[in-house]
């Protein structure tokens, strides 16, 4: 709107404008009264037969808020949360050992082994920081907002001077946003489904390190999504082959036609934060002819 000219002048004033100078009646003041604006009525909102419209509301403030900042493309990280920074495992490892308990020790050693996670979620998310333009616009990387893996990515951009989105969950033993997210682009959501639907949104590739079951839920809705033609296709890049091998066989349900074979080629492998950023690279490159042949398989 411009301010200056008197013609574009609000005819009604905002909402915002109007909400801040009610004044509540001192008879229809106290509790229980039903006196008041709607939409800032927190307890009306919250009602149990408001769900759609806090759904809705969900669905809209990062939507705008992206909008406003002109967010358009992103790179999505999944994976652990309780993966640690090697200060932090190998203090747990030193104090497990203190402690003399051997179930300790042999989580906290699986901590440390677990650490070149973290550094390469951090080392990928600086890079693509740095190269953003790479892919013809700028991308930022975003993450659930938590620790571990997500602290890493965003903790990445953090170090190299750059943006990044953080889209944390209300849990009941969740922990504050980690501390590297851009605060513009911080969100909180109640909804999984809402949360989930914003990290494919923009996104141009998703990386997914090793994770529990948050990361194979969010893992398995994208290449679901994928298969079935729900969403464009792009880069789903799996970091660390021997975890993903582990802990779930892909060949075994291609053998046994509950996917296709062709549905394979919807997946990558990486070790290192400058081959999945490769990857990703290439593929929207289209000078790869081995990837390009992949997506084709896949599509």
């Amino acid at each position: 709107m411009d301010k200056k000219n008197p013609l574009k002048a609000r005819n009604f004033p905002s909402a915002q404008d109007e909400a801040a100078t009610v004044r509540l009646p001192s008879r229809y003041a106290g509790p229980g009264s039903s006196y008041g604006m709607a939409y800032a009525d927190t307890e009306f909102l919250l009602r149990e037969e408001l769900r759609p419209v806090r759904m809705q509301l969900e669905l809209m403030k990062p939507e705008l808020i992206q909008q406003d900042q002109g967010v358009e493309s992103t790179i999505v990280i999944f994976g652990s949360a309780r993966f640690k920074a090697r200060e932090e495992a190998e203090a747990m490892l030193a104090s497990a050992q203190d402690a003399g308990h051997p179930d300790a020790i042999r989580h906290a050693e699986r901590m440390v082994a677990n650490v070149r996670y973290y550094e390469e979620a951090r080392r990928f998310a600086e890079l693509v920081t740095r190269d953003a333009d790479a892919l013809g616009e700028p991308v930022i990387i975003t993450t659930g907002g938590g620790p571990g893996i997500m602290e890493a990515g965003n903790r990445g951009a953090f170090d190299a001077g750059g943006r990044s989105m953080g889209m944390s969950i209300h849990l009941p033993f969740e922990e504050d946003p980690n501390p590297y997210i851009t605060p513009e682009l911080c969100f909180q959501f109640h909804y999984f489904a809402i949360r989930k639907m914003h990290f494919l949104m923009r996104a141009v590739a998703l990386v997914s390190f090793p994770g529990g079951f948050g990361t194979m839920d969010e893992l398995f809705e994208v290449l679901t999504l994928a298969q079935t033609r729900k969403i464009r296709r792009r880069p789903i890049v799996l970091f660390g082959r021997a975890f993903w091998d582990r802990v779930v066989n892909f060949e075994a349900l291609a053998d046994e036609g509950v996917i296709s074979h062709a549905d394979l080629g919807l997946i990558h492998y990486a070790e290192t934060a400058e081959e999945a950023w490769d990857i990703i690279k290439r593929t929207y490159r289209d000078d790869d002819p081995e990837l390009t042949a992949r997506q084709n398989r896949a599509a």
